[in-house]
């Protein structure tokens, strides 16, 4: 008889710390959050007359566009954003 009570016991114990690692589950969904805009990822509208698309970057399905992008860049030395690397004397100015 005392095998069978400390196994009951046990049984239940065992069942409510399975119970207590669950997480419930939410009535309502959360709603999504619309991520941040920072300076990094905000598109510049371009200056050039070509055809732009809504958010102002230029509309690859043009050729003056395509012509543009494959236009050497102004600086030799630049960083991986595009801006002038001013570690370099031409940049400098």
């Amino acid at each position: 008889m005392k095998i069978m009570l400390l196994a009951f016991i046990l049984l239940t114990g065992f069942t409510g710390f399975t119970q207590a690692q669950t997480k419930p589950a939410q009535a309502t969904p959360a709603k999504a959050k619309k991520p941040a805009t920072t300076a990094a990822t905000t598109v510049k509208p371009s200056t050039t007359a070509a055809p732009t698309k809504k958010d102002g970057t230029p509309d690859m399905r043009y050729k003056s566009n395509k012509d543009a992008a494959k236009a050497a860049p102004a600086t030799t030395h630049a960083k991986k954003d595009g801006t002038p690397d001013k570690r370099y004397k031409e940049n400098k100015k």
